[in-house]
C-alpha cells in the first residue's frame, strides 16, 4: 500500500470511530427532552440514599457510639450522669437510661454521608433521612443541635452531676479513713491485750568472768573412751620419759663399782 492509499485509509477509519462513538447522542437527538420542573417536582430518592441524619433523643442513651464511628469528628455528644431519684424513662428497645444527653450536635459542614454512625447506634436513635435541601450562607447553620434540653437545664444538670461526684467521693474518703482509724484502735487493743514479756536478769560478774574463762566443751559419742585413752597415753609417755633416766643412773653406779 502506497502513502496515498495510507492516507485516505486513516481518514475513513476517523470518521467511523467518530460515529460509532456518537451513536448514543445520535440515538437522542431526535428523542423529545423529559425535564423535571425542579422544585415544583422532584425526582424520587432512592429507599436507602443516604442524606441528612436525622436523632430522635427519645430513644438516645448517650452512649456516643456513633461518635466514635465517625471518619470526620462531625458528631459531639456530652453528657450528665442522672441522680438515683430521677427516672428518665426507658427507650423504644426497653433499654433504661442513665444520662442526661446535654450537648447532641452534628456538623454537616464536616458530615460526608458515609452513614458508619447508623449500625453501631444500639437503640437504632440515629438514621439517615432523604432530606437533601439544606444548603446554607452560613457555615454555623449547618450544625445541628438534637438535644431536647436548653442551655440553662443543660447547665444545671451537668453541674449536679458534678456535685454529685464530689459528695460520693467525700462519702468515699470518710469511709476510707474510718476503716483505718477502726483497724488501727483494733492494732492498738491487740498490743494492749499481749502480756509482757519476762525481764531478763543480768548475769553477775563472777559468772560471766567464769563463762568467758572457760573454753566451751563440746560432748560428742564416744568423748569419755576418748579421754581414757588419752590419759592412758600420757601416762606411757611419763613412763617412756623416765626410763631413760632411770638407766643413766644405773650406768653411773655401774661404774663407781668397777673403780
Amino acid at each position: 500500500m502506497n502513502s496515498v492509499n495510507r492516507y485516505f485509509s486513516n481518514i475513513g477509519k476517523g470518521f467511523w470511530t467518530v460515529m460509532v462513538g456518537m451513536k448514543v447522542t445520535m440515538r437522542h437527538l431526535f428523542t423529545p427532552a423529559v425535564t423535571v420542573q425542579y422544585p415544583d417536582a422532584r425526582m424520587a430518592i432512592p429507599e436507602r440514599g443516604r442524606n441528612r441524619l436525622y436523632v430522635n433523643m427519645d430513644d438516645c442513651i448517650g452512649c456516643n457510639q456513633c461518635g466514635m464511628a465517625c471518619p470526620v469528628d462531625c458528631i459531639t455528644i456530652e453528657t450528665a450522669k442522672s441522680l438515683p431519684t430521677e427516672d428518665l424513662g426507658t427507650t423504644s428497645t426497653g433499654q433504661k437510661k442513665r444520662l442526661w444527653v446535654t450537648q447532641f450536635d452534628i456538623d454537616f459542614a464536616k458530615c460526608c454521608y458515609c452513614g458508619l454512625c447508623v449500625p453501631p447506634c444500639p437503640t437504632e436513635c440515629i438514621y439517615m433521612t432523604d432530606v437533601y435541601e439544606f444548603s446554607e450562607y452560613n457555615r454555623n447553620n449547618l450544625i445541628y443541635n438534637f438535644t431536647t434540653l436548653t442551655a440553662e437545664e443543660a447547665a444545671a444538670k451537668t453541674q449536679q452531676a458534678r456535685e454529685a461526684e464530689k459528695e460520693a467521693a467525700a462519702k468515699k474518703a470518710a469511709a476510707a479513713a474510718a476503716a483505718a482509724a477502726q483497724k488501727a484502735a483494733q492494732a492498738a487493743k491487740a498490743v494492749a491485750s499481749t502480756p509482757p514479756a519476762p525481764a531478763i536478769q543480768p548475769a553477775s560478774p563472777v559468772a560471766a568472768a567464769n563463762s568467758k574463762s572457760e573454753p566451751a566443751k563440746t560432748t560428742r559419742p564416744g568423748a569419755q573412751e576418748d579421754s581414757g585413752n588419752s590419759a592412758v597415753s600420757s601416762e606411757q609417755s611419763v613412763s617412756a620419759i623416765e626410763k631413760p633416766a632411770e638407766a643413766a643412773v644405773n650406768k653411773d653406779n655401774t661404774k663407781d663399782s668397777a673403780n
